[in-house]
């Protein structure tokens, strides 16, 4: 049992469950579940939250079929061109180039007959690679950076937020775009890995706003009065009142990421054919529009409702942070 003398912060408080924020007295209510989250949802955040589930749950469950059982899954092969020599038989295959919708092909065949439904499938992994990736490192860096500068001020904050500025005023596409045409890089990784950097500067300025809020809240200058390490605060203070809203902020984030995506896949500039991508799919499909508009109407539409989930989604739970963090 704590002693009685300790002091405690309300922060400390929030998190250890004993306080829930808005509610006047305390008491010890348990943590809200995933499903009373769920619940608490307007309709179309829960309708977006469903289709997010759908879509980065099939693109996990696609590189398994590839990965872990080669294909086995009952999944078509993207790159299978359904009218092409088939080994297994000794025969061509039944499909047709742009095919509409059957049984078999649930969204017809692009112009080398090759699933469309399994190209959409496998080309929400290249969206989730790139937008977990930028999240990364946004949370991860950025948001300690804005954590840090936002509480210890002075020429700390000045170096690192004019570093900050030069990265945010250089135009993030003209550099992605450079790199893939000059050096060729046209590694998945890399590429994630490049717009990850390049998203840092976005979340520091986020999480420094957070930062100088918070750091002057009383139990922040409580803890500074009974002389608490600086170290210590912004790790129990600080660092854990930041998060939530930097993590909602990441939702918004990566659907501006995965329309970066898009556009380098569109241009030929993102990962190498013939893996699939909604933007490299648009841009193939396109030539055939006036044959078959469901072509680039499919994965356009798997690329709009994708990034309008993660803003519905990601809006709510910037605004759920806000009137927590607003209730302590």
């Amino acid at each position: 049992m704590a002693d009685a003398m300790t002091p405690v912060t309300p922060t400390e408080e929030i998190f250890a469950g004993n306080i829930v924020p808005g509610s006047p007295g305390g008491g010890k209510p348990k943590r809200a579940s995933p499903r009373e989250v769920f619940r608490d949802m307007p309709i179309l955040v829960k309708l977006s939250s469903i289709w997010l589930i759908l879509v980065f749950g099939g693109a996990i469950y696609a590189k398994i079929d590839v990965v872990v059982f080669d294909g086995a899954l009952p999944l078509q092969d993207p790159n299978f061109q359904t009218n092409n020599f088939n080994p297994d038989t000794g025969e061509f295959g039944t499909g047709e180039p742009i095919e509409g919708p059957s049984a078999q092909h649930w969204l017809g065949t692009d112009a080398i007959a090759r699933d469309t439904f399994a190209r959409i499938v496998h080309g929400g992994w290249v969206s989730l690679i790139v937008a977990t990736v930028a999240a990364g490192f946004g949370v991860i860096v950025g948001g300690f950076l804005g954590s840090l500068v936002g509480y210890v001020r002075g020429r700390t904050e000045t170096v690192i937020m004019s570093i900050i500025d030069v990265i945010l005023a250089f135009p993030a596409l003209i550099l992605l775009l450079a790199m893939v045409s000059i050096f060729k890089v046209r590694d998945l990784f890399v590429i994630s890995m490049v717009i990850g950097f390049l998203s840092i500067p976005a979340y520091t300025r986020v999480s420094r706003a957070i930062s100088l809020a918070i750091s002057n809240r009383e139990f922040v200058l409580a803890a500074r009065a009974i002389g608490t390490k600086p170290a210590t605060i912004l790790r129990r203070e600080i660092v854990p009142n930041v998060a939530p809203t930097v993590l909602s902020y990441a939702m918004v984030a990566a659907a501006f990421v995965i329309v970066v995506e898009g556009s380098l896949s569109f241009l030929g500039l993102s990962v190498q054919l013939p893996t699939s991508t909604w933007g490299n799919m648009i841009n193939q499909a396109r030539r055939d529009i006036d044959i078959n508009l469901l072509q680039v109407v499919a994965p356009a539409l798997a690329l709009v409702f994708t990034v309008l989930s993660l803003n519905q989604v990601g809006d709510w739970f910037q605004k759920r942070a806000a009137y927590r963090s607003s209730a302590l």
